[in-house]
């Protein structure tokens, strides 16, 4: 990695935490509130990362357009909040990486889709990410991903420039929010990617297909 490389900047839900099951648990709760027969959690997992309006469409089949979708998504909301660590964990690898991070001297923070109320929790919850030294939410700027605002927020809190930064994401929007930022990228393909996901085409400057992966793109470049 060139030499002015001073951070490292992570997507959440997927890349550096797997909440797929507190996610599908929530989900599954209306389904029951309604006498609908369980899903599995299993049926959620590769839309964990669309947040409510993902586990709406599998657990009731409805989208934004649905005149009820504000109550149902606030419902689903209030539901995943109560809950939100039962099985919520970082992914394998993940405590070592952030470890080896601060060994190297590089900060690392956090800027995802995921709503202050529920990402500001879960970083206190959760010790692995007790030592993150920025934490940008999806409302934290007036857009979200893939606008690169947030991103650009994050390195504003570092006090970096964009180009001192790199930016890891499960989804083509982080990829997307990250060039648009003036980050290098890495495309993270173990999360919740579908089968039909074609990362080859989002542009990322690097693939890792586990959290430590990234420590090799940090030996060799």
């Amino acid at each position: 990695m060139q030499s002015t490389l001073k951070a490292v900047l992570f997507d959440l839900d997927g890349t550096l935490i797997d909440s797929a099951q507190d996610l599908g648990a929530a989900a599954e709760k209306m389904r029951a509130c309604r006498g609908l027969p369980p899903l599995g959690l299993d049926a959620y997992r590769s839309m964990a990362g669309a947040g409510a309006c993902g586990m709406l469409g599998v657990a009731l089949g409805i989208g934004p357009d649905a005149s009820d979708y504000e109550s149902l998504k606030n419902e689903f909301l209030a539901n995943y909040e109560a809950a939100m660590t039962v099985h919520t964990r970082a992914f394998d690898g993940v405590s070592e990486l952030l470890d080896d991070l601060g060994a190297r001297g590089l900060a690392w923070g956090i800027v995802t889709n995921k709503a202050e109320r529920f990402t500001l929790p879960l970083v206190r919850t959760l010790p692995v990410l007790s030592q993150a030294a920025a934490v940008v939410g999806g409302d934290t700027t007036p857009f979200p991903k893939p606008h690169p605002a947030p991103l650009l927020e994050a390195a504003s809190r570092l006090q970096l420039s964009p180009e001192q930064c790199l930016y890891v994401g499960d989804d083509e929007r982080d990829i997307v929010a990250g060039r648009a930022a003036g980050m290098r990228t890495v495309a993270a393909q173990y999360g919740y990617l579908g089968a039909a996901a074609d990362t080859g085409s989002w542009g990322a400057d690097y693939f890792i297909d586990a959290p430590l992966g990234l420590l090799k793109i940090l030996d060799v470049a």
